[in-house]
């Protein structure tokens, strides 16, 4: 047995409690099986409850009084400290005890009944004017009432001290010195924290909004989801609490870390060095702490919420905590990324990653109907229903998605199916990304047989390809047969698309200018490389312009036969002198003409005069000239005949294509 050592003026022998006052014990009192030696007048001077218990004993007539105290508050420490208060000596109280003996003076009924100043009032006031207006005893206060919690409940004090806490963050701290009054005098007048005296320039965070997020995060669960529904009628912002709820989960649930990358360690402040921390379940805490999220969105939070899924996944949480876990993602969607979407099989499933599990949350995506706001909605465009924008950015997450799953050789294609086809055929500007998982998908499952591919491109629009995907497709062996042909079939629709344009152009010169820009605009898309999808897509319209472009394409085979006729009536007489005129004026060429040239010569001379020989001799060479000019231009109409003609079979082959297709 350890020697007795003494503590005031009481006495510890092993597990027993001696008061040293020279007079024999006359009265035993037993808490949770440690025996205290006292004296009966002291403790039924001050206590109520004993006080009671002794007069019924008195019937027995019983020279030693023993008192069994169940679920004695604090246990055997505070009892101690009661006992100590009833022999008059000094007890301290601070804010990590004075809870606990604020519901020991309650359960032994020591009131001012039994004497002034009693404990219960003692206590009622160091609580009141040290505890309730000090940020961090009120923390301490708090988080020490674990266990006492039913009888400090019952006091009220539990909620004092919660609106305290809650008043204080809600209030600007600046203006009433929170949290630098927890300092006392280690405070500058500016500011900065004392020691000994001297300013050691350290500024404390009382300015930032969440100083107060690693103080509470040493409270137990139930305390801080009451802290943080108490803050929530107060008005704190939602911003702040979703910072405190992330906080504190992050600190309780470890693995979550993993999926929130670039988060550091969490920062501790001045205060959180005496707090104590708690061991706690970690399931208990994320069931908690999913009900506090609230309704709101963001791209961390987000991340946030699908790192959360997970862990939940791996514990094993209720099938309530998932369901709303999903939900709350589903409505946020499109802040999502790749890799927080990419969430591994925890079950006994035969695939790599759980696809079924990013379908709810599509579906919870595409029926969101309840005003979600975002946390900075100047940022962020607020709708009642996934819009155009929103919708096209889980398009393009979902296809990037399903290229990244494919490559698992247990995926079914059935969960292809079912994934690509769980967002509307508007959320899709261009196939590119569904063609490129489909690709990565036959080549990782080489043994599909050709229907069960043709099954899974009957989703793809080959209309919303892009040339580039096309001309990849089309000589994509994987490809079934049928599937490269209406490929091939709507590239050349693209083609004679964009040809047909081209012609339209040509053809608007005469016509208003609103038509020509328009066309002209309508060609510079078609030339480029984004515009191919966006053209005509139905065979009707196609059929229209093809006949407008055959038309024209025969207007222009008119001409040029008028030419050739001109053209060899202009060989056959070259040495007349009439010829000129005529091919002139058929030509545009403007000849001048003299009297003497429509008369004939009756004067009869051996030799021409000279002045006739000079006029002859100029008609020869403005024929000459005219004759050049209309060789170049049947040289040059007969280059354009032959293109049209290579035109005109390249339509005419693209027609006979058509039609077979049809």
């Amino acid at each position: 047995m350890p020697p007795p050592r003494k503590v005031s003026e009481f006495l510890r022998q092993g597990n027993d409690w001696f008061c040293k006052a020279g007079l024999p014990s006359d009265i035993t009192v037993v808490v949770d099986g440690v025996s205290f030696y006292l004296h009966k007048f002291p403790l039924i001077s001050k206590c109520g409850k004993i006080a009671c218990i002794y007069e019924e004993s008195e019937k027995k007539h019983e020279k030693v009084f023993t008192t069994v105290l169940e679920e004695f508050p604090g246990g055997p420490d505070m009892f101690l400290i009661a006992a100590k208060f009833c022999y008059g000596m000094r007890v301290e109280l601070t804010s990590r005890n004075i809870v606990m003996v604020y519901c020991a003076a309650d359960y032994l009924e020591m009131i001012d009944e039994f004497g002034e100043e009693n404990l219960l009032t003692k206590s009622e006031n160091f609580f009141y004017k040290n505890i309730l207006h000090n940020w961090k005893d009120c923390i301490l206060a708090l988080q020490s009432s674990e266990p006492v919690l039913q009888r400090a409940e019952k006091l009220h004090i539990i909620n004092k001290c919660v609106n305290a806490l809650s008043v204080m963050v809600c209030t600007d701290p600046s203006l009433f010195g929170w949290p630098m009054m927890m300092y006392g005098s280690l405070q500058s007048p500016g500011g900065s924290i004392l020691w000994n005296g001297i300013n050691t320039g350290a500024r404390i965070r009382s300015s930032e909004s969440d100083w107060w997020f690693e103080d509470i995060s040493y409270l137990s669960v139930s305390l801080f989801e009451r802290l943080i529904k108490a803050m929530e009628t107060k008005g704190i912002r939602p911003e702040n609490i979703a910072g405190a709820v992330m906080h504190y989960t992050r600190k309780y649930l470890p693995g979550l870390g993993r999926w929130q990358g670039g988060q550091h360690g969490i920062p501790r402040t001045v205060t959180s060095f005496s707090f104590t921390p708690i061991a706690l379940d970690q399931r208990v805490v994320l069931e908690s702490i999913e009900k506090l999220l609230p309704q709101k969105k963001g791209k961390s939070f987000c991340r946030f919420l699908l790192g959360l899924l997970r862990v939940a996944l791996i514990l094993g949480a209720s099938q309530t905590c998932k369901d709303s876990l999903e939900r709350r993602i589903g409505r946020q969607l499109e802040f999502a990324t790749l890799d927080g979407l990419l969430i591994p099989t925890y079950s006994d499933a035969e695939t790599l990653y759980d696809t079924d599990t990013v379908q709810r949350i599509i579906q919870h995506f595409m029926s969101s109907e309840s005003k979600v706001t975002p946390f900075s909605p100047v940022s962020v465009e607020v709708e009642t229903s996934p819009s155009s924008g929103p919708l096209r950015s889980v398009a393009k997450l979902i296809d990037s998605y399903i290229a990244e799953v494919a490559s698992d050789v247990t995926l079914k294609p059935e969960k292809i199916r079912s994934l690509a086809v769980a967002l509307p055929e508007s959320s899709r500007t261009l196939h590119d990304g569904l063609y490129r998982s489909l690709d990565i998908y036959f080549k990782a499952h080489p043994w599909l047989s050709d229907k069960e591919k043709e099954e899974l491109c009957n989703f793809i629009d080959f209309q919303k390809l892009s040339i580039d995907a096309c001309a990849h497709a089309s000589q994509n062996e994987r490809l079934p047969l049928r599937v490269v042909l209406q490929v091939l079939f709507f590239e050349q629709m693209h083609l004679r698309t964009a040809l047909a344009g081209h012609l339209n152009v040509l053809e608007t010169e005469s016509a208003p200018v609103g038509p020509v820009n328009l066309q002209a605009d309508m060609a510079g898309l078609i030339i480029q490389r984004d515009g191919w999808v966006t053209m005509v897509r139905e065979n009707r319209v196609l059929k229209v312009d093809m006949d407008k472009m055959r038309s024209r394409v025969g207007e222009l085979e008119q001409e040029f036969s008028k030419i050739k006729q001109e053209m060899k009536k202009v060989t056959k007489s070259h040495s007349s002198i009439s010829s000129p005129h005529v091919v002139a004026r058929r030509i545009g060429c403007n000849l001048l003409s003299r009297p003497s040239d429509a008369k004939p010569d009756t004067v009869g001379s051996t030799g021409p005069s000279p002045r006739a020989s000079v006029e002859k001799a100029h008609k020869t060479k403005k024929l000459e000239g005219c004759h050049s000019r209309v060789s170049g231009w049947s040289a040059e109409n007969a280059r354009t005949g032959k293109s049209l003609g290579h035109d005109m079979k390249s339509i005419k082959a693209g027609l006979g294509f058509e039609e077979s297709n049809k």
